[in-house]
């Protein structure tokens, strides 16, 4: 097959697809574009990508054959069958060193198995999370590469040169380590994207009923929280969303269905957190609080029946309150971060990547949905001690917690005590309670597993890894079950 002209190829021209190729083409590269169905291609060709150097292709072979060497193929198609369809569909016309790049939103686990499997057929494969939406993909997404090491130096200039840039014109874009490391970071990062989006819905419902403040009212108080440490895309994004109006001059907020939908990615991350025993609560309410709400026809009918508090939430001075929800929701996202930072710690253990903890502050601080000016801090962290364990043990996260902590367990209490729910912001400072607990009841629950199963348990005084089995009803010999750690 003679060499091509094009720098890559990208298949599947959905709106993510098409929005990257002409980012692509915006920085001076030669895109090669392909979609099984291909009168997508001569569209595209004919709208949107018209005056560019977009080269259409009706099949997988013309693709590749338009393609420079070592070549570079983009999938940007629906995760699960239809990546390893696609990528039998191409590997014909593929040589050992080209480069297979799936840009969706796979499954880290078969990414690890894809990268392992082409590469004993000589391809380099790539695992990237693009984050950013439509807009990100079209002027600068967060790109989070993993897979072959190999693989990077052939994609790296092309992915940071697409990426968003933040200060001093650094790329949103670095390698993530091998094999699904990319799409787990990814992963996480929807898993993040979840909880923030939970606290903020929880804010909003304890302004909005604790207080009555108007959907004007709303957009005021959010367009005043992106000015400060709350500064982020989905702070900015919430007060646009308050100050919509429907044709009748409402509120759009209030129009909608207060049912919610999800892909799936923040319930990946629950269940590897549960695999892996990491205690990533808030995201895992957050996945929770959203299938609560897709029960809309049983909360309807228990409204009717089920008694909540009869209490009215008086406030003495407005703007306080204003302040204490604000300082909650600020503390209730560190500790989000932090546990998704548990977790990342903990599979990259598991499965012995070596994960660039700062660069992953960096990756998320523009183009993706949770790009915040809180990730400076992050990454500030992980800058002073790339090794350290939870975010929470660093200076900047300790104090701020220590000095807002007052101002979360009130606005929690107001919460209580009107009956509006708050699993996400009640579950970090249950968390937070608990991760700076030197004693938890833990003691109480291990005799309880002894005493009805024999599952044994350690004791303060001896050695960790010694385990013990009382005979506590005097009944019974001394056998004891074998143990093991969740």
């Amino acid at each position: 097959m003679a060499e091509g002209t094009c720098d890559i190829g990208l298949i599947g021209l959905a709106v993510m697809g098409q929005n990257l190729v002409l980012n692509m083409n915006d920085h001076g590269y030669k895109v090669a574009v392909f979609n099984r169905t291909t009168s997508k291609v001569d569209e595209f060709l004919s709208e949107e990508a018209k005056g560019t150097q977009v080269v259409g292709t009706h099949s997988a072979k013309e693709l590749c054959a338009a393609l420079k060497l070592p070549r570079r193929v983009m999938l940007m198609v629906k995760a699960g069958e239809v990546v390893d369809q696609t990528i039998e569909h191409v590997l014909p016309y593929l040589e050992k060193g080209d480069i297979l790049i799936d840009g969706g939103n796979s499954l880290f686990t078969d990414t690890n198995r894809r990268t392992k499997e082409l590469a004993e057929k000589g391809i380099l494969f790539v695992g990237t999370g693009v984050s950013g939406g439509e807009e990100g993909a079209r002027f600068g997404p967060s790109i989070m590469p993993g897979g072959n090491p190999a693989a990077w130096p052939h994609v790296k200039e092309i992915f940071q040169a697409i990426a968003a840039k933040v200060e001093g014109g650094v790329p949103c874009c670095d390698w993530v380590g091998e094999d699904g490391a990319g799409h787990y970071v990814k992963m996480v990062h929807n898993g993040i994207e979840y909880g923030d989006i939970q606290l903020i819905c929880e804010a909003y419902q304890l302004l909005k009923d604790g207080l009555g403040l108007s959907a004007d009212e709303l957009h005021d108080v959010f367009t005043e929280w992106n000015k400060g440490e709350l500064d982020s895309y989905l702070i900015e994004i919430t007060a646009a969303i308050f100050a919509k109006k429907d044709d009748d001059g409402k509120p759009m907020v209030d129009k909608i269905l207060d049912t919610a939908g999800q892909k799936g990615t923040g319930k990946w991350t629950a269940i590897s957190a549960l695999d892996l025993g990491m205690p990533v609560t808030l995201i895992g309410e957050s996945v929770f609080a959203r299938c609560l709400s897709a029960l809309k026809e049983e909360r309807v009918a228990a409204s009717k029946i089920l008694q909540g508090a009869k209490k009215v939430l008086t406030v003495s001075d407005k703007k306080e309150f204003i302040e204490d929800v604000r300082r909650a929701l600020y503390c209730s996202k560190m500790i989000s971060y932090a546990q998704g930072y548990m977790l990342l710690r903990a599979v990259e253990k598991e499965q012995k990547w070596n994960l660039n903890m700062g660069g992953i502050a960096l990756m998320w601080r523009g183009g993706c949905i949770i790009r915040s000016v809180f990730l400076g801090n992050i990454k500030a962290a992980f800058d002073k001690d790339p090794k350290l364990q939870n975010l929470l043990m660093d200076d900047f996260f300790s104090s701020a917690l220590s000095k807002y902590q007052g101002s979360w367990r009130k606005a929690i209490i107001h919460a209580i005590e009107i009956g509006v729910p708050m699993p996400a912001f009640s579950t970090a400072l249950a968390f937070y309670d608990g991760y700076r607990c030197e004693r938890l009841p833990a003691n109480l629950l291990q005799a309880q597993r002894d005493f009805f199963g024999a599952h044994t348990y350690e004791r303060v005084d001896k050695p960790r890894g010694e385990f013990f089995h009382t005979n506590w009803t005097g009944r019974g010999g001394k056998v004891s079950s074998s143990t093991y750690n969740a």
